[in-house]
């Protein structure tokens, strides 16, 4: 059973969206990337308020450019890269209408083990090695929703997916900050 609600922005309905729509949160994780992780996880509620809808693949996927990028430049804009990260998430809502029938939650409950979940977010656009390995440790350790074997391919690093009260995202954000430097001091 999901939990009522994950703890990645200060907005308690948006917590809420991302616990109880999949799609909400392949989007919040789609939008984390050089932009604020509670932004970016924030992005589906407000992308759900402006479309006047439930928000869902479907819809997402119909979307023409001239709209996915007026609804993702806001204001508040959804993205620092509002034009090419909104046509970015209309693809990968496309990939999972074309490949799950609009189901994010098909791509873990289908899955038949850690790698091919792994795998099946790898194919996501948007979707690096590193960001599906985040990705597996959410479903693991934050929907309780891993396959078999998921432990051994999910992030071994400090991610979202370690996050279960809000304040630790200023702490993880600190983290990544700390291992940028050492790895450009490194270089």
């Amino acid at each position: 059973m999901p939990p009522e609600s994950l703890p990645f922005t200060p907005d308690a309905d948006a917590n809420r969206l991302l616990a109880q729509n999949p799609t909400a949160l392949l989007i919040g994780m789609l939008l984390d990337q050089q932009f604020p992780m509670e932004r970016a996880f924030l992005a589906p509620h407000l992308l759900r308020d402006r479309l006047g809808e439930r928000l869902d693949a479907h819809t997402i996927a119909a979307l023409d450019d001239a709209t996915v990028e007026a609804v993702f430049a806001g204001p508040p804009a959804l993205h620092r890269y509002p034009a090419s990260m909104g046509r970015r998430c209309r693809d990968l809502c496309t990939h999972l209408v074309d490949e799950y029938g609009g189901d994010a939650s098909r791509l873990w409950s289908e899955a038949s083990d850690g790698k091919e979940l792994l795998r099946r977010l790898q194919a996501l656009p948007g979707f690096g090695a590193a960001k599906a390995r985040i990705f597996v440790g959410v479903v693991g350790k934050r929907l309780g929703a891993g396959p078999p074997g998921w432990e051994g391919v999910a992030a071994d690093w400090p991610s979202i997916a370690d996050v279960d009260r809000f304040e630790q995202v200023a702490v993880l954000r600190e983290q990544k900050r700390a291992r940028k430097a050492a790895a450009k001091a490194g270089a």
